[in-house]
């Protein structure tokens, strides 16, 4: 946490005193900061939507249910419905979406080639 000096202002105050708080204060944002800019008005917002009617029907099992829909949509070759689910997943819980990500392509890599 950073510390910042404010001078009082009094009105009888000289201009170098001023100037010495006026160097130290950094101007803060008048504006809200949109950190995920890039994300608005996409899929991401019918994907939360999804996401939050999922948690709704499943409470706190949402996101391992979210993520078997996944792997049922992965092993079917259905990338679609995968990328769907492991989005779903991944705004319920990033943790378990990349687990399962990694999970997955393990598997393939160890299946013997056809």
């Amino acid at each position: 946490m950073s510390i910042r000096f404010a001078a009082p202002y009094t009105p009888g105050q000289s201009s170098a005193n001023l100037y010495v708080s006026k160097s130290l204060f950094q101007p803060v944002p008048r504006h809200a900061v949109n950190d995920n800019g890039a994300d608005h008005g996409t899929d991401s917002d019918h994907r939360l939507q999804a996401a939050l009617r999922h948690f709704a029907e499943h409470g706190l099992g949402a996101a391992r249910s979210a993520r078997e829909q996944a792997q049922k949509a992965f092993f079917a070759n259905d990338h679609q419905a995968y990328d769907w689910w492991i989005g779903i997943t991944r705004a319920l819980d990033r943790r378990l979406a990349a687990e399962a990500e990694r999970e997955f392509t393990l598997k393939v890599l160890d299946s013997p080639m056809l």
